[in-house]
């Protein structure tokens, strides 16, 4: 609801309250920039284009669903723009997993220190998926998108939405567990 407050807002002069679109969507949208582009400075130069053409197509933006899925669509578009133009960015070079290190007290310092091996293993999992799958997993289980929403981010249709969700987790599956018996 604040978020059709703060649109209403931005269509009637307030620029400066698009700043909480920025502050709330710019980790995800680098990251699923990341994923499609696989270079994190492109991807941020994607997400700082993509957050200008929201601003200046807001007036599009129907009320009837969430700005999140409507604005990681400007972001998925525009990064298959920019990797189409150019096409030396398929090479992979660092990945963010979202930092879950501070549901821990401090004081937890074990399970800190887990948790960040976890993240680690999935991190290095992560860039060894091919960047759609990668991409509908961060979508999915980081973002906690609906099927939906991943639909109209990316096209796909509700089939193989399916299918390639299922591939990703069995191909992430095969990639970590060869991963976990080398730490055993």
């Amino acid at each position: 609801m604040i978020e059709k407050q703060l649109i209403d807002k931005v269509l009637n002069g307030d620029t400066a309250s698009f700043g909480y679109f920025v502050d709330t969507y710019q980790d995800m949208a680098v990251t699923i920039a990341y994923r499609i582009c696989g270079n994190k400075q492109d991807a941020e130069d994607i997400v700082q284009n993509a957050f200008v053409k929201a601003f200046h197509n807001l007036h599009t933006f129907r009320n009837t669903g969430k700005f999140s899925t409507w604005f990681y669509r400007i972001i998925y578009n525009t990064a298959i723009t920019a990797l189409r133009r150019s096409p030396n960015n398929i090479e992979y070079t660092d990945y963010h997993v979202v930092d879950c290190s501070n549901t821990f007290s401090d004081w937890d310092t074990i399970s800190l220190m887990e948790e960040r091996e976890r993240n680690a293993l999935l991190d290095e999992a992560m860039k060894k998926l091919p960047p759609d799958e990668s991409l509908l997993l961060t979508l999915y289980y980081l973002e906690e998108n609906s099927s939906k929403e991943i639909m109209a981010i990316t096209s796909l249709t509700e089939s193989n939405l399916k299918v390639k969700l299922h591939r990703a987790r069995k191909r992430l599956g095969a990639i970590l567990e060869p991963m976990l018996n080398n730490r055993n």
